[in-house]
């Protein structure tokens, strides 16, 4: 089954069976559904129904209703996502997990927690606060997006040079394939090495192979003290150079080095936008920050290994946030995407990652790709330099020339080995670039393990690659 505009209608007998399963609050049809996201522009809503259980076994039962039928199943989590990975269609449903929300436990002598797919990344975050502990992954998303979602995408954020993705943080999952069969992998040991680690089959996989309905977590223990940076340079080895340094020197305590190319930074503080730290003059600017546990020990630290990076030419300038407020508008600058939206249209959002040693010339490749086809074009760079992943915002040509604006972006990776998705996913979007990361190897045998786990194709059809049955 390839993807296609719409599937048949949603039966109505199928509609009422699953109203038995969830109960009146649990469905929701016809303009319920219309009504669902307003304003949400990246996955498009036009199933014919959302299903929304609140327990593993009502999953089970609805992916047994629907496996039977041959009828097709969207997963939705936070619907934070970038590449139409939870686009639904006429005739499919949506299975949104957002009641199953659940924190069931956290062990702070273990340091784990077990919670529902449905619970909100902050608010486990703030739970964890009164135990001393976090969940160490972060993004922009954080107050929206589902940890089900998290995982099912194996998302990356702010911290992946210190913590690593989502893969990292989790110990155990438990997953309902797509004929109702649980697998209930709820590990709480770091090691547990018997044979298959089958939590991996669902991490990253979104949700073409099964639904996540419960995970265990591994935490850390809180950061008490937060030093944060935001330098300029003139040149990118410097960047490189810098980063090498800092992360040597902070001893392991290194939790961010965001990079932010001239362009992003303009346009996050012209007129009435965001103060600037630094002058707007500069090519290249990176924020820094380093938690730890000490807070006079590693503000001394913090500014002993900037002060030798600065003496050594690392930067040219700096500035040191004195205050959480400081600290919170220097990060402003980086996570605040609403004006980049704006003023570059039409608007494409790239996420790509490649050696850091690859980046400078990589950048340089396709900013000329894009200014030789459109001299107009806009175009700027940000990211998690530190592990190699770089944010693309462009606003150049027409809502047409989609494919030749990817082409300017993801040809420069073939070469180099890069990957078109560095921590969003595929979905729809990035799925006929697929063969620029992964070979026609790999990409048969991800068509097995589909075909094996989902013979139907009902989960998530046609996202990230095309499997017929």
């Amino acid at each position: 089954m390839t993807r296609v505009d719409a599937f048949p209608a949603v039966s109505a007998v199928l509609i009422e069976q699953l109203r038995e399963i969830v109960g009146d609050a649990g469905l929701l049809t016809g303009g319920e559904v219309a009504s669902r996201y307003p304003g949400y522009f990246m996955d498009r809503i036009g199933a014919d129904a959302i299903v929304r259980p609140r327990t593993t076994d009502e999953v089970a039962a609805i992916l047994r209703l629907c496996s039977a039928a041959g009828q097709p199943v969207v997963v939705h989590g936070g619907m934070s996502g970038w590449v139409r990975a939870t686009e639904t269609r006429r005739g499919e449903i949506a299975l949104s997990l957002e009641r199953m929300a659940a924190i069931e436990a956290i062990d702070p002598v273990n340091r784990t927690a077990t919670v529902q797919a449905g619970v909100v990344l902050e608010t486990l975050e703030t739970e964890l606060a009164e135990h001393g502990l976090t969940f160490p992954l972060d993004l922009g998303g954080r107050g929206s997006c589902q940890l089900g979602g998290n995982a099912s995408t194996n998302a990356g954020g702010m911290r992946v040079i210190r913590y690593g993705m989502m893969r990292e943080q989790v110990l155990g999952v438990e997953a309902v394939l797509a004929d109702g069969r649980v697998i209930s992998s709820l590990n709480q040991m770091i090691k547990n090495n018997t044979g298959y680690d089958l939590k991996q089959l669902f991490i990253g996989s979104e949700g073409t192979l099964g639904v996540i309905t419960r995970l265990v977590l591994r935490l850390r223990e809180r950061p008490t003290s937060s030093n944060t940076a935001i330098v300029c340079a003139a040149k990118f080895d410097q960047m490189v150079n810098l980063l090498r340094f800092v992360d040597q020197g902070f001893g392991g305590l290194l939790s961010a080095f965001e990079l932010i190319d001239n362009s992003f930074y303009r346009v996050n503080t012209g007129a009435g936008k965001h103060a600037p730290p630094l002058s707007a003059d500069q090519p290249y600017y990176a924020i820094i920050e380093m938690l730890g546990s000490q807070q006079e020990r590693d503000t001394e630290l913090f500014e002993t290994v900037l002060g030798e990076a600065g003496e050594r030419g690392y930067f040219d300038d700096a500035v040191l946030a004195r205050s959480e407020a400081q600290r919170q508008q220097i990060w402003e600058i980086r996570e605040d995407l609403e004006h980049v939206v704006r003023e570059f249209q039409p608007f494409y959002a790239f996420d790509v990652s490649l050696p850091v040693g690859k980046m400078q010339d990589y950048i340089a490749a396709v900013t000329g790709r894009l200014k030789t086809r459109w001299p107009e074009g806009k175009i700027a760079f940000l990211g998690h330099m530190g592990d190699g992943n770089l944010h693309i915002a462009i606003g150049a040509g027409e809502e047409g020339d989609r494919h030749h604006v990817e082409e300017c972006v993801y040809e420069p990776l073939r070469p180099i080995g890069g990957s078109i998705s560095a921590e969003h996913g595929i979905g729809l979007e990035k799925k006929p670039w697929l063969d620029v990361s992964r070979s026609a190897g790999e990409r048969g045998l991800m068509a097995e393990i589909k075909r094996l786990l989902d013979p139907g194709n009902i989960l998530n059809p046609g996202k990230v690659l095309d499997v017929r049955t």
